[in-house]
C-alpha cells in the first residue's frame, strides 16, 4: 500500500510504519490507557504489523497514533487513537481522524467500528453513532489478557529500560 503523508506547519501524519516510534507508542498505550494497559510490546508490534497505521508527529517526535484493521472492501475498525496530553486542544485529533476517513483504501466501506468511552463528540463529527441495534452485536472480551504475571514482569523490565 502506498505511504501517505499530510503536513500542517511542523506536524505530520504518516502511514509509514518505519517512522513509528514503537517504544513511545507502547509507553503510552501500556501506561496511559484503560483499553491497552499492560500490553506486551511484542503484541503491540504484531498489531502494528497487521494494521494500517497513522502516526502523528511534531517535527520528528511521535505525539499521536491510530490504527485501522480492515479488509479494505467492507469493514474497518478504528482503534488505539491517542494524542499526547500536551498536544491536545490544537485540532490535531480532528485532523488525524479526517486523514483516516479520507484514506483512499478506506472508501466505500459498508461499516466502520469503534469502541470508545471518551471523545464521542469527536467521532460523531465523522458520522459515528451509537449502535442502532445493539442486540445484534456480540463480543468475546478478555479484559485481563495483559494482566498475567508474565506480561506484567516483562512490562516492568521494558519500562525500566526507557
Amino acid at each position: 500500500m502506498k505511504i501517505r503523508e499530510a503536513h500542517r506547519n511542523d506536524y505530520t501524519i504518516s502511514t509509514d510504519k518505519d517512522r513509528l516510534d514503537i517504544l513511545s507508542i507502547h509507553k503510552f498505550l501500556a501506561n496511559e490507557t484503560d483499553w491497552a494497559k499492560g500490553i506486551p510490546i511484542n503484541t503491540l508490534k504484531t498489531s502494528i504489523e497487521n494494521s494500517l497505521n497513522f502516526g502523528l508527529f511534531y517535527e520528528n517526535k511521535q505525539i499521536g497514533f491510530a490504527r485501522i484493521i480492515s479488509d479494505y472492501s467492507t469493514i474497518a475498525y478504528l482503534g488505539d487513537v491517542y494524542i499526547l496530553k500536551e498536544y491536545r486542544g490544537k485540532g490535531l485529533s480532528k485532523w488525524l481522524i479526517n486523514e483516516i476517513m479520507e484514506h483512499p483504501n478506506l472508501q466505500g466501506l459498508r461499516r466502520w467500528i469503534l469502541l470508545t468511552d471518551t471523545a464521542e463528540w469527536l467521532y460523531k463529527k465523522f458520522g459515528f453513532t451509537d449502535l442502532s441495534n445493539p442486540e445484534f452485536y456480540m463480543e468475546k472480551h478478555n479484559s485481563n489478557v495483559y494482566k498475567t504475571t508474565d506480561n506484567l514482569s516483562r512490562l516492568k523490565r521494558i519500562n525500566s529500560k526507557n
